[in-house]
């Protein structure tokens, strides 16, 4: 892979051209379908995933078989550090949304470059520390928000995660199914319908075929978070 074109993800941004091109040597690029499954809770885990193109979603299946989708990442975001970190099992199973192109690093790989490139370790703690902060307001929602505020926050969510924003508005492209976003809210299909036709009617969205436009994110956000 360019090195260059490493340095735009998150966790590899305040690499020099020397680590890039040692990080950039290690990885491989595996390619999935579209509804492929990449990962599955309790495999034992031994690569880290860096999304290249695409998205896809983590979930988990209940014992009535239910899934219980936990995020949906998008390019430039990683999966399988838990399992490459502490060699346990995979904490969750990742499918891919769309067609997407992963860069893998073996974790005999991964691990020898956090030994060596401190800043990488750095970059991994605070990306680390956002998404509990995130799963930590998602727990919050679901448990004392009522369905308005659920259906509020998973929009958010969505768009902070896979948003395009530009002058205020945000555009969540290809908007996951209804039956996926109750998943993430903790509803059902037919209120994800009723709560985003709602926020077309006061204002705050408007679908475009397929996608999802917000059309004042900053009020939105202070609205509902």
């Amino acid at each position: 892979m360019e090195p260059n074109l490493l340095r735009t993800f998150p966790l590899f941004t305040d690499l020099n051209n020397d680590e890039l091109a040692i990080v950039s040597r290690l990885m491989v690029t595996r390619k999935f379908r579209k509804n492929n499954l990449i990962i599955f809770e309790d495999d034992v885990g031994n690569s880290l995933f860096v999304i290249k193109t695409g998205r896809v979603k983590i979930s988990r299946i209940s014992t009535d078989g239910a899934e219980a989708i936990l995020a949906i990442l998008g390019q430039g975001d990683f999966f399988g550090e838990l399992a490459v970190i502490d060699g346990q099992g995979r904490s969750a199973s990742v499918t891919s949304i769309d067609e997407v192109e992963l860069l893998m690093l073996r974790r005999s790989d991964f691990m020898e470059i956090l030994e060596r490139i401190p800043k990488i370790a750095i970059s991994l703690l605070k990306e680390l520390a956002g998404r509990i902060r995130k799963s930590d307001s998602h727990i919050r929602s679901l448990s004392l928000l009522d369905a308005k505020g659920r259906v509020a926050t998973t929009i958010i969510r969505l768009a902070e995660d896979i948003g395009r924003i530009k002058e205020g508005r945000v555009w969540i492209e290809e908007l996951p199914l209804q039956r996926d976003l109750a998943s993430i809210a903790g509803t059902s299909r037919e209120t994800i319908s009723r709560v985003i036709k709602r926020f077309e009617e006061e204002g705050h969205i408007r679908m475009e075929h397929n996608t999802l436009v917000i059309i004042n994110f900053e009020a939105f956000k202070k609205i509902y978070s």
